[in-house]
C-alpha cells in the first residue's frame, strides 16, 4: 500500500546502501517520494538514476545539495557557482521539486557573517537565471545556528525569506523541523513563507535530548523534544501540503541498523507522530 504525503531523503539510510538499494526498499514500504543526495546519485551514475526514478513513477521532493556559496577569492567563486549549476541540472534531470540549497558558513579566516551572507545572496542571485531556465526552484534551508560557522550562515527562517524577497520568484525555503524549532518567531515566519508562497519542502527528524554529536545524531521522529505535529499545522495552515521528508543523520543509531528496519520505523513514526 502506498503511504501518502511521507518522503525519504536517502540520507537516512546512506551507510546501509546505495541508491538502487534505497529505492527497492522504499518501494517495498510504499514510498513512491524521495529525496537523494548528489554524491549517491553520482555513485550509480545520473544516468542511471534518471532511468531508476522513471521506471518507478518515482517524485523527488528535492536533490540534496547546491549551496556553500561563501569564498576566499574570485576562483573559489566561481568554482562554488559552477558547481551549483551542475546541481541544477541534475535536480533539472531528476525531476526534482526543488534544489535544496545549504548556503555555506564562513569562508577562510574570516569573521563577518553579514559578509558572508551577502556573498550567500549574490550567489543565488548568480545562478538564479541558470535555475529559472531549467525550471528548477531554489529552496535555501536555514540551518541551526551552531553551524553558522561552517555549514550555513543563514540560521532562521526570517533570514532565509529575506534573501527570498529580495531576490523574487523560484527562490524559497525547505523548513527542517531540526534547525527551526527552537525559533520563537517560527510561527510567524511560517505564516510568512506562506502568504509568500515560497514554502518548497518539509524535512523532519526529531531533536535529542542529550544530543551527542552536533551533526550526525539526530533522532527519529517521537523520540526526541520537537512538536511534529503542531509544526505541520502550521505549515499546512500556511498553504503547503506536500510531502513531510524524513531526514536522519545518525552515527550510532540509525545508520547501523538494517536499512529495511529503519524504514519501516519511518512509516510507523510519520503516522503515530507526524500528521497535523
Amino acid at each position: 500500500m502506498q503511504v501518502e504525503g511521507l518522503s525519504i531523503n536517502l540520507a537516512t539510510i546512506r551507510e546501509q546502501c546505495g541508491f538502487a538499494e534505497a529505492v527497492d526498499i522504499c518501494l517495498k514500504h510504499g514510498i513512491t517520494h524521495i529525496a537523494p543526495w548528489r554524491d549517491q546519485v553520482a555513485k550509480v551514475g545520473l544516468e542511471e538514476a534518471v532511468r531508476i526514478v522513471r521506471a518507478n513513477g518515482l517524485k523527488l521532493t528535492g536533490l540534496c545539495r547546491g549551496g556553500f556559496f561563501p569564498a576566499i577569492d574570485r576562483v573559489g567563486w566561481e568554482k562554488n557557482l559552477d558547481d551549483n549549476r551542475r546541481a541544477i541540472d541534475e535536480a533539472a534531470a531528476l525531476g526534482a521539486d526543488c534544489l535544496v540549497l545549504v548556503v555555506g558558513g564562513l569562508p577562510g579566516s574570516s569573521k563577518d557573517i553579514a559578509a558572508a551572507r551577502q556573498m550567500v545572496s549574490n550567489g543565488i542571485a548568480a545562478v538564479l537565471p541558470h535555475a529559472q531556465a531549467a525550471g528548477v526552484p531554489l529552496a535555501i534551508e536555514p540551518l541551526h545556528p551552531m553551524y553558522a560557522a561552517d555549514r550555513a550562515c543563514v540560521n532562521t527562517l526570517g533570514q532565509a525569506l529575506d534573501i527570498c524577497e529580495q531576490l523574487g520568484e523560484d527562490v524559497g525555503v525547505a523548513i527542517d523541523v531540526y534547525h527551526v524549532w527552537w525559533d520563537p518567531d517560527l510561527a510567524e515566519q511560517i505564516a510568512r513563507a506562506g502568504r509568500m508562497k515560497r514554502i518548497f519542502a518539509h524535512h523532519i527528524c526529531d531533536w535529542l535530548v542529550p544530543t551527542k554529536d552536533m551533526l550526525t545524531d539526530r533522532g527519529m521522529m517521537g523520540d526526541g523534544v520537537i512538536d511534529l505535529k503542531g509544526i505541520r499545522r502550521m505549515i499546512e495552515e500556511a498553504g503547503f501540503l506536500g510531502a513531510q521528508e524524513v531526514e536522519i543523520f545518525s552515527a550510532d543509531n540509525w545508520w547501523k541498523r538494517p536499512a529495511d528496519e529503519v524504514i519501516a520505523i519511518c512509516v510507523e513514526r510519520y503516522h503515530s507522530c507526524c500528521q497535523a
